[in-house]
């Protein structure tokens, strides 16, 4: 038996041919030149049965398939079964191109069909023929078809239209459902329906934690079938006699709601479940003219713009979340009676759907996340950069090739850090500089840019810590002045120093070295907080001004780190800290990535907490301001050393609330 299949190499295609292989008969397949390796691959794959694939040299958007009329002549009378499979099969796509592979595409493999006198021409259509339907849409059904203004819905309609009307030659219409990956494998080309929500799945179940109930929407219907199901009835239905002139709906008749269909995948990536889900149709009583109104609005369109970018949500995609339509598949059914194929539940292979998608699909898989690719040769400043955090950070820096620049008040410090960079093969600048005297800060600024006209990335790490309660620091105002001097005023003055240059070059990032106090409102901290605090809501105000000019702010709520500027409270000793190699990992997740904040769970944990039971929270802190009392170097009592070694109570508390200080 002779076969010709257009779309050989697609995604149903290829598994359609597996198919064909199994029967006796040659295989031609239509392949644009620029295509034949892809071919010569597929075949290849078949082994021994893929020389019985043979290329015809063609192109879908000339007439008759742009196949030689010898060629033509050749298979003339020969072909049994024409499959007509290649089309663009995505929402997305723009309509010219839709129109000349959906529609001129069809029209050129009738003709081609006609030219071969094939014994019957197989179109593998689409349910998007019926549009928005409202309602059961038959198998025997076509003309009814409503809303078909998407480029996407009109072409497959106008394609399925000229089969109907132009075709010479015995014909079968199949319309498959959403086809998704192969039930057994989950393997899949691209990212289509439900896939695009899998990133969205994704960056919750990093977020939360898997038992978190959350909020999602109920929506349509939507009719999922695996590709190697497809393929299947495609090859059953072909070769079953006395079916001519007969359309088959390949869909799920027990269709899911999108809703339910997103908590399977949730539950195969361990992501929080969709709790309680919302019908979006209850929003229907608002007016459309005020609906349209409202998503018009400038700030609404770029919120849902930027959200929809950051999740790869096609916004077209949106349009379809109550889809309408419901479709019969009694013709197919009738003719699988008595077979062995059966539609696959979507329960027993999401699994393997969401495992090959995050294996091999996920968007972030194809993003450069080293830390090379985002500083070589770029310019890094990092401030108190010759110790602790910073040292570490600078290191991690300078070996991915960055031009680094650090900046530190003690000048053999800065020599010894600046030698063991180089040494390494790395590039360090040096400044020495006092922070908390703005005056040196405006000369680092002006150095800087002299020596390297702007800079890339600027990390404020450089801090003073001061642990004392209030009691204690009534007749010692100069200890909020000195920690906000340095803290707040001497990382303001940089920003506003290297931020002109950043935006006029439209590209920076500055990134500021927070604290996870500033979130949990820690006890004997308050001058410390409040700097931080000081330095966070300027950020948050910054970036919203400059989130349009390719000048990113991120914050780090940094968990405690075991650095010198800890040291004097021995307590710490005995708790849960991070080292400084591992603070700086988070610096250069926050370089990587360029989020707004980044933050420890507990430290989001206890900010939600404090927004919803400010009182319950207050009694928690107190009760840890009296379990931790001040060090012996608050009371005044410098020198002394600590009296008490920590309790268990207090042990047990810190590691309780890893990573907050206390």
């Amino acid at each position: 038996m002779t076969y010709f299949v257009t779309g050989a190499t697609g995604f149903i295609g290829k598994r359609l041919v597996e198919k064909l292989l199994e029967r006796k008969g040659t295989i031609h397949c239509l392949v644009r030149r620029e295509s034949m390796p892809k071919f010569k691959a597929l075949a290849e794959s078949f082994g021994a049965e893929g020389k019985r694939l043979v290329a015809v040299t063609g192109d879908l958007g000339k007439p008759r398939l742009g196949i030689a009329p010898a060629t033509l002549r050749e298979l003339g009378g020969k072909v049994k079964h024409f499959f007509h499979l290649a089309a663009i099969y995505d929402l997305a796509a723009d309509a010219e191109s839709q129109i000349v592979a959906n529609v001129e595409g069809t029209r050129h493999a009738v003709e081609a069909s006609e030219a071969m006198r094939a014994g019957c021409f197989h179109h593998v259509s689409s349910i998007a023929v019926a549009g928005l339907y409202s309602g059961v849409f038959r198998e025997d059904m076509f003309e009814e078809a409503e809303d078909l203004d998407h480029p996407y819905f009109r072409t497959k309609h106008d394609a399925e239209g000229i089969v109907r009307k132009e075709s010479k030659r015995p014909f079968r219409i199949y319309r498959p459902g959403i086809v998704v990956g192969d039930s057994r494998t989950g393997e899949i080309d691209k990212i289509d329906g439900p896939y695009y929500f899998f990133r969205l799945i994704k960056k919750m179940r990093e977020a939360l934690p898997p038992w978190m109930p959350t909020v999602g929407l109920e929506g349509g219907r939507i009719n999922l079938v695996p590709v190697d199901w497809v393929a299947a009835v495609l090859d059953h239905i072909a070769h079953k006699p006395a079916l001519d002139g007969h359309t088959f709906h390949l869909t799920d008749p027990a269709p899911r709601r999108i809703g339910e269909v997103l908590n399977l995948f949730a539950r195969a990536g361990h992501a929080p479940q969709m709790t309680m889900r919302l019908d979006a149709r209850m929003f229907g009583f608002i007016p459309g003219s005020v609906r349209a109104a409202i998503g018009s609005l400038p700030p609404v369109k770029r919120v849902v713009g930027v959200l929809l970018r950051d999740l790869g949500i096609p916004a077209a995609v949106m349009k379809f979340i109550n889809y309408p339509t419901r479709f019969d598949c009694r013709e197919t059914e009738r003719a699988l009676k008595g077979t062995k194929i059966k539609l696959p539940k979507l329960d027993d292979y999401a699994w393997k759907l969401w495992d090959y998608w995050e294996r091999h699909l996920d968007p972030d898989l194809f993003v450069d996340h080293s830390l090379g690719g985002k500083v070589r040769g770029k310019v890094v400043v990092i401030t108190g950069g010759s110790s602790g955090i910073g040292k570490a950070a600078a290191l991690k820096v300078a070996a991915a090739g960055a031009k680094l620049v650090i900046c530190a008040r003690g000048a053999d410090e800065l020599a010894e850090t600046k030698k063991e960079i180089e040494a390494a093969g790395g590039i360090c600048h040096t400044y020495q500089v006092d922070l908390a005297d703005l005056a040196s800060c405006d000369k680092f600024v002006a150095d800087v840019l002299a020596d390297h006209d702007h800079v890339d990335i600027l990390v404020n790490n450089a801090g003073r810590s001061i642990r004392r309660a209030i009691g204690a620091s009534f007749d010692r105002f100069h200890d909020f002045e000195r920690t906000m001097q340095l803290n707040y005023f001497g990382a303001l003055r940089l920003i506003m120093g290297f931020l002109p240059k950043m935006s006029e070059r439209h590209r920076g990032h500055i990134i500021n070295i927070s604290s996870i106090g500033v979130l949990t409102n820690s006890p004997r901290f308050s001058a410390y907080v409040a700097s931080k605090a000081a330095l966070d809501a300027f950020s948050r105000c910054a970036q919203a001004e400059y989130s349009d000019n390719g000048v990113s702010f991120t914050t780090i709520n940094m968990p405690l780190v075991k650095t010198p500027m800890i040291a004097p409270t021995k307590m710490y000793d005995s708790v849960p800290t991070l080292s400084p190699d591992e603070a700086a990992d988070i610096v250069v997740e926050a370089i990587i990535e360029r989020p707004v904040r980044i933050a420890t769970r507990l430290g989001t944990f206890a900010q939600v907490f404090y927004a919803l039971a400010p009182r319950v929270y207050e009694i928690v802190m107190n009760t840890a301001f009296r379990l931790f009392p001040d060090s012996q170097a608050a009371k005044g009592m410098k020198g002394r050393g600590e009296i008490e070694q920590p309790t268990s109570e207090q042990i047990a508390f810190a590691a309780l609330m890893r990573g907050v200080h206390w």
